[in-house]
């Protein structure tokens, strides 16, 4: 281990601003291959084996090569400075695990619903339990080779409004990864700004309204 990981790994110690995002999406849209990219520790993942006893129940439309599934959540760590570490949580795709999404998703900042192209009715319950939430996220295109579909036509299918942030990333990359995390922090830090910006908000922070002299 370099010194740069092990300093990393000692700040786990004396971080005491948790920040924590939530990855959300269908079966099999690649949650626990992103989280594993980008965590800067060896993520935790409650993966198992997919078995014949799942078929009935887990729909492999599209994925028929895959093996193992997520059966409660991943987990991984971002170290931002000395006191500031970002945790991610991988949600589990199939229906019958949706009910750990609302637990989940307590003191969440925002969220990243991850998307396969190929399959984007799949992406539809995440989005409405964040909205129902009111939780801020981003949606996220993976490149498995699907069908080429234009902006506009992805946003049209997910009802996605305009200023909900649409990417491409390869989950498979740290890099790629990354920049879909940037991506919602930056969203979080606009809509934070934007709520400051109200009537509202000015009023709220510049205190109470002196009493007129006597």
């Amino acid at each position: 281990m370099d010194s740069a990981t092990s300093d990393r790994a000692a700040l786990s110690a004396t971080a005491d601003n948790g920040l924590k995002i939530v990855v959300v999406g269908g079966f099999g849209v690649g949650k626990t291959t992103m989280v594993r990219s980008v965590s800067e520790i060896r993520p935790l993942n409650t993966e198992e084996t997919m078995t014949r006893a799942g078929e009935a129940v887990d729909h492999l439309d599209g994925i028929q090569a895959k093996s193992a599934t997520t059966v409660a959540f991943d987990f991984g760590r971002i170290t931002l400075d000395e006191r500031s570490v970002l945790y991610l949580f991988g949600a589990p795709g199939q229906e019958r695990f949706w009910f750990l999404w609302d637990r989940l998703f307590s003191g969440t900042l925002g969220a990243v619903v991850l998307v396969d192209t190929r399959r984007l009715a799949d992406s539809w319950y995440a989005i409405d339990r964040l909205e129902h939430h009111g939780t801020p996220f981003i949606v996220a295109c993976n490149d498995f080779g699907g069908p080429l579909h234009s902006e506009q036509q992805i946003r049209e299918a997910l009802d996605l409004s305009d200023d909900v942030p649409l990417v491409e990333c390869d989950a498979r990359d740290r890099s790629s990864s990354k920049y879909v995390l940037i991506t919602l922090v930056e969203h979080l830090a606009a809509l934070s700004a934007a709520r400051l910006r109200t009537p509202e908000a000015a009023l709220a922070a510049a205190g109470p309204t002196p009493e007129p002299a006597p």
